[in-house]
């Protein structure tokens, strides 16, 4: 039927394509579908506690970018910690409170109903960022968590004041006003 082969060759490379078309095809339906029914489940709305899927990849993304924009430039921090800390805990309570409550630990209701809530300021999910990693989320802030930026309004020097603050509040059991114990 065939003298030489290369008809019969030239139906199995057409009947290849075809079947490789037909599963790229089905496969693109079903991906565009799950896509789409993803996305109608998926709820904006601020009000609501976001899933678990969200929570980890936002959490996962946010440590990531934080820490590789905290290794660029970032001035050293102020001497004399002491003073820092007292200067930063002022600075706090003229801005910072409005979120995170009076004594960093405790947010206010503005703080708790946004999303994600206000952080306790001395919980160790807080704690384990590196001082210029606090000090670049302070300056800089985090787009779409409430978290504002304060680099156009406090000087670097009070940025830093802020981050010895936010370090003194790692010592459970002590108020802001307390004198810390050990090196902040």
């Amino acid at each position: 039927m065939f003298a030489n082969g290369s008809e019969r060759n030239g139906h199995y490379w057409g009947f290849m394509k075809s079947r490789t078309f037909l599963l790229l095809g089905t496969f693109a339906v079903f991906l565009g579908a799950g896509l789409f029914w993803c996305a109608s489940r998926f709820n904006l709305s601020a009000l609501e506690q976001p899933g678990e899927v969200e929570t980890y990849l936002a959490t996962k993304a946010k440590r990531w970018l934080v820490g590789r924009s905290a290794r660029g430039l970032v001035p050293p921090p102020v001497e004399n910690p002491p003073l820092a800390r007292m200067a930063g805990e002022m600075t706090f309570g003229g801005g910072c409170a409005t979120c995170h409550g009076h004594d960093g630990r405790t947010p206010s209701a503005i703080g708790r109903w946004q999303y994600p809530p206000s952080p306790d300021l001395g919980s160790s999910s807080v704690q384990q960022w590196s001082d210029a990693e606090l000090f670049w989320i302070i300056k800089h802030g985090i787009r779409n968590t409430g978290m504002p930026g304060f680099g156009r309004i406090h000087s670097d020097e009070e940025i830093w004041n802020l981050v010895r603050f936010v370090r003194s509040l790692r010592e459970a059991g002590k108020s802001p006003g307390e004198k810390s114990s050990g090196p902040n």
